[in-house]
Parts: C-alpha cells; structure tokens; sequence
C-alpha cells in the first residue's frame, strides 16, 4: 500500500504547453497525451463544456453563448483560469492513461526564451495551480536541444530554431546556456492567419481557422522548388454570403505566407549576427536544427539553405523534441538543474 501511494506522489510528468497543442509526458511512460489547447465555455453560465480534442471540434461551429477559446497566446498564458482548469484536465487525463491517479506530481515544463518573470510566474502558477506540488521551468530551445541530444553542456556551438504554433524560438547555446536568442511572434497560427487573408483578398471568400490550417498542411510550401500541389476549399462568398469552392495551388499559399516567412529569414540572420566567431564556426560545422510543429512545412529545409549558406537538419519527429527534452530532464534532473530557468523544489501545498 505504501509503495503504490509512494509511486502516486513521486510521479514525473513533463509538459509542453503550447498554443497550439498540449503534450504530456510521464515518466517511463512515454507521451501519453498530445491534445489541442482549447476550451470552450458556455458564455451564459461560465461553465467549461469542453476541452482539448472535444472543444477543437466545436471551432466555428457553436452556438452564439459558447465559445471556443485558446487560454495560451504566443506560447504564454492569456487566461489564467481557463488554463489552470485545461492543465488539470490534461494531467487527470493522462493518469487515466497510465492506470495512475497523479497525487500533486513533479512537472518540468517549457516556456518560450525571454518571456517576462511575470509570464514565467503565471505559468509556474498555473501547473502548480492544476494540481503539481513542485514545478520546474526550461526555455523550450534548451529543452529541444536536449530531445534531440545535442551536446549543449559542452564548448561547442549548437542553433536550434524550434518553430510552433504560437512562437518561433531562434537560440544559440554553448555550454548549458543561450548565448543568443529571439523570439518571434511568426509560427504556424501566423501562417494560417495569413491564409486566411489572402484567400479573402484574391478570392473573396471567408475560410475558417481549421480549413487554412488544413490547406496549409496539404498544400503549404515556401519553396518554388517544392512540387506543385493544389487543393479545393469551400468558404462564404463574402460577396454574395453563399457558400462557394474555388480549387488553390501551392503557389498562391507561397503567396500567401511569403511576408512572414521573410521576417523568419531575416531574425534568423539578426541572430547569426550578433553571434560569437568562434560560436558561428561551429554552426556552420554542425548546421542548424529545426524542431516544431512548422519544421515540416514543404520547401522550407532549401529556402534557409539558400538564405543562409549553413545546412540545415530536420530533427525525425521534430513535433515532440521539445517534450522528449523534459524526459531528459526528468531523468536526471541533478545533472540538468543549472539548465532550468526557474527551480521551486518545495511548492507549499494549496490551503
């Protein structure tokens, strides 16, 4: 009885909280969760109806009193409530998948690099909040590193570019830590929102959030190298407010997100600028790393090359590095301490 009640309390999770997507790792489990991060919540009554996969259903398709609401934006909390009760739903949820009942565990999670003490303590709050009893925080370049095991404790210099849905995080590390990093506010919810403009300027038609990032995943490309591809969306016509289909090509979604994908290129090259020598010397040794969601986007791995003259690689599952580094952590968190950003080892328990 005590051992089962011992292994309850000492459970490790790690937590990727996206704006997108949430993960969830357990310890010698693996991820045993990767849900949407959305709620949706009856207006009238401010009660939750939904979350994750089942309020993602719900997107432009509730009635006027529900709404279906991202609680993270640009990768830091918006809604301090909504979140908490998302992340205690995720985290009762992925018990359930282990056959566990997770009893105040030990979380590692990743923010993104430069984000305010203010956001960190928000976000610190709500784990603890939704139910963790000690909480550790890492910057989520520094934990992709880890996923993908670059050597980021040693003298040598390392880039990754961890592209998600709410933020893109561009970081140098050498010796466990960031020499230089940026972070933009361009990533994948960007791209559909782009999308989403251009198809209602050159076809005037409204598409929805979930058919451009449909349309995006099918079709989507930033190379003129990438083969030619096309795709039929539906929307209103914003003229006659009929329903309409036009067929678009993977030219017009190059277009599209060109604007953006500009301004990528060109922070990614602020921050080589601004790099060491010596540091410079060993990325274009080494290449540079692309994690995230947005690091399969078609054509994307040749334009950098061409921009930047340095190779690039595309980590295998470049979605779940930055989780798989939390498990790295949680392995041996001694040894990876003096990586994270914010250490609360004793979190008083909730009154």
């Amino acid at each position: 009885m005590f051992e089962r009640l011992k292994e309850m309390f000492t459970a490790d999770v790690g937590l990727d909280l996206g704006t997108s997507n949430t993960l969830v790792y357990v310890k010698d489990h693996g991820i045993v969760l990767n849900e949407p991060s959305i709620v949706a919540i009856n207006q009238k009554t401010g009660r939750v109806v939904a979350i994750g996969a089942d309020a993602s259903h719900m997107i432009g398709r509730t009635p006027a009193h529900v709404a279906a609401i991202r609680p993270l934006e640009n990768g830091v909390v918006s809604n301090f409530e909504l979140t908490e009760e998302m992340l205690a739903h995720f985290l009762k949820k992925a018990g359930q998948a282990v056959d566990k009942q997770f009893f105040r565990p030990r979380v590692v999670v990743g923010v993104p690099s430069g984000i305010t003490n203010v956001e960190r303590r928000a976000v610190r709050d709500a784990v603890r909040n939704a139910g963790a009893r000690e909480v550790h925080i890492i910057e989520e370049p520094m934990s992709a590193a880890l996923g993908v095991r670059l050597p980021v404790h040693d003298p040598v210099g390392s880039m990754v570019i961890d592209l998600g849905g709410g933020t893109t995080d561009i970081a140098v590390l050498s010796l466990g830590g960031i020499v230089k990093s940026r972070n933009l506010h361009v990533a994948g919810e960007k791209l559909n929102q782009d999308i989403i403009a251009y198809i209602r300027d050159e076809f005037k038609i409204l598409l929805g959030e979930k058919t451009a990032e449909e349309v995006k995943v099918a079709i989507g490309s930033v190379s003129k190298a990438a083969p030619a591809a096309e795709a039929t969306i539906r929307g209103r016509d914003l003229i006659t407010g009929l329903p309409r289909e036009v067929i678009i090509t993977d030219v017009d979604i190059r277009e599209a997100v060109s604007s953006s994908i500009s301004i990528l290129v060109d922070a990614i090259k602020e921050v080589l600028e601004t790099t060491p020598p010596e540091v410079i010397s060993d990325i274009m040794h080494r290449g540079i790393i692309l994690t995230g969601a947005g690091a399969q986007i078609r054509g994307l791995k040749e334009l950098l090359e061409d921009e930047l003259e340095i190779p690039i690689q595309i980590v295998p599952d470049p979605q779940t590095a930055m989780i798989r580094g939390t498990a790295v952590v949680l392995e041996d968190l001694p040894r990876y301490r003096e990586l994270l950003i914010d250490n609360e080892d004793d979190v008083p328990p909730r009154q």
